[in-house]
């Protein structure tokens, strides 16, 4: 019976795994996603009377933070970070961080996302944009102005570490730990950054992880057989 919890538990976590590349495969295409994997660890249960079992965990999931590839639309509202960064909105749960740069003025006149969010600055204030304003400048560090008149500058920040970031839908993370503003930002106007997921890694890895899974369901079908033969046998 402990093969079977072993295998049991392999089989969790390949599922688990099965989920996220699934989701990253859907999202290939999703402007600023960024791919999520699996780590697998040993759990290791004390048995009264018996050797301790070992058994495999997958329940940490882990974010890439690569860069992806930054194609131009021509978007007027369209922002791409290249290197470290993100850009923050606010959400009515609060700031939230993404690398998902699609915005346009809303009816006020602020900086928002697809979904409302307004965008804020390197100071955390709304960004405005007047609604005269048919183009706008843009600096390589995010600052923007129209027809010479400083409007602000796009905030991006960093997280102190990357680990405290709890992803929240596709493109959105909150941070448990300490953000700060990036010193020396780099954005790119007219430009947004595509999805960092390797489609055909993540098809070749999802074939990798059925394989897996079949070759312990069959161990599991092996080992109930077996039981169930030695229990017809004792009953005879």
């Amino acid at each position: 019976m402990d093969t079977a919890y072993v295998t049991l538990s392999r089989q969790s976590g390949l599922m688990n795994e099965m989920r996220l590349v699934a989701n990253n495969i859907a999202n290939a295409n999703t402007t600023g996603y960024r791919a999520q994997g699996l780590l697998f660890s040993e759990f290791v249960r004390d048995m009264p009377g018996n050797p301790s079992l070992s058994m495999s965990r997958a329940e940490v999931r882990n974010t890439s933070l690569q860069q992806g590839v930054l194609s131009e639309t021509g978007g007027q509202f369209d922002f791409a970070i290249e290197g470290d960064g993100f850009f923050m909105i606010e959400t009515p749960a609060g700031n939230r961080l993404t690398r998902a740069g699609a915005f346009s003025p809303s009816a006020d006149g602020d900086l928002v996302t697809m979904d409302g969010h307004r965008v804020l600055d390197s100071n955390g204030a709304p960004v405005f944009i007047p609604p005269d304003a048919a183009s706008i400048d843009v600096g390589n560090d995010g600052t923007m102005s129209v027809n010479g008149q400083l409007l602000g500058q796009i905030g991006v920040y960093r997280v102190a570490d990357p680990k405290t970031l709890v992803r929240e839908g596709s493109t959105q993370f909150r941070a448990e730990g300490e953000i700060e503003p990036v010193e020396d930002p780099v954005v790119i106007h007219r430009f947004l950054e595509g999805s960092n997921v390797n489609a055909i890694a993540q098809v070749s890895r999802m074939v990798e992880i059925q394989r897996a899974y079949e070759l312990g369901q069959s161990f599991l079908d092996t080992e109930d057989d077996r039981l169930r033969g030695a229990l017809k046998a004792l009953m005879r």
